[in-house]
């Protein structure tokens, strides 16, 4: 059975095979897109184009121009280049143990971050915020407060700021949210905003991530800094072996 031929091209055809074959030579995300009637339109007009072209080159008699054969050559050298250094730093690996031993070795780097839940009024005077708190220590309910008294806009939804960690806030409100335990009312807290009345809701102690967790993303990370390594190493060898002079 011959193969389909999508379109003609300066007497060019231009078959099925040859646009998946081009499909095939993106990334394998990019491949599912590129699928898709729509995008294998577009791509049938780009090598309708490619063929147009090639034959514009040909009557011109491109290749036999000095600037082609320049180019052409510089780009063998680039690509002969690329080609040496790859096959240099392709041959790196990193083993299970090397990645255990380096999680072992540094704990403190796998640490997971300590956390708040939290809820906070937001006023322009302490008098306010001072007068918020006695309303709030005599059975107002905190959500019902924020809405109606908050500047932030956190009010809408009875001033819950959710989960965070340290660097998150400014550093006032974060040292009363971390000092204060689950269930503490602390204020009026003075800020670059103005004063606070926080509500500490819940608290998450720092915990380490697990081995199985963080092993896929850590020996990909050590794989990189071994490859980057091994390739100025060689960088180096190969400037002993075949000289280097920088002229400043």
């Amino acid at each position: 059975m011959s193969e389909k031929i999508l379109a003609v091209s300066a007497g060019h055809e231009i078959t099925e095979q040859e646009l998946n074959e081009l499909i095939a030579n993106y990334p394998p995300e990019q491949q599912v897109y590129l699928s898709s009637p729509k995008a294998k339109d577009e791509l049938l007009e780009q090598l309708i184009g490619f063929h147009l072209f090639s034959k514009l080159a040909k009557e011109k008699k491109i290749k036999e121009s000095r600037e082609y054969k320049e180019t052409l050559s510089k780009m063998e050298n680039e690509l002969a280049s690329h080609m040496a250094a790859t096959g240099v730093i392709s041959k790196v690996t990193v083993e299970d143990s090397e990645v255990k031993a380096y999680f072992d070795a540094n704990p403190t780097q796998f640490a997971g971050q300590e956390q708040v839940k939290a809820k906070h009024i937001l006023t322009e005077t302490e008098e306010q915020a001072a007068k918020i708190l006695e309303e709030l220590k005599n059975g107002k309910e905190f959500e019902a407060a924020a809405k109606e008294y908050s500047t932030c806009p956190s009010k809408e939804k009875g001033g819950d700021l959710g989960w965070f960690g340290r660097g998150q806030m400014v550093p006032e409100f974060e040292k009363a949210a971390f000092e204060g335990k689950a269930g503490d009312l602390t204020g009026p807290v003075k800020t670059q905003f103005g004063f606070h009345l926080i509500l500490v809701e819940e608290k998450k102690e720092a915990e380490r991530r697990s081995f199985s967790e963080i092993k896929d993303e850590l020996k990909e990370q050590l794989l990189t800094q071994k490859k980057q390594t091994v390739y100025m190493e060689t960088l180096k060898e190969l400037e002993a072996k075949y000289g280097v002079e920088r002229k400043g």
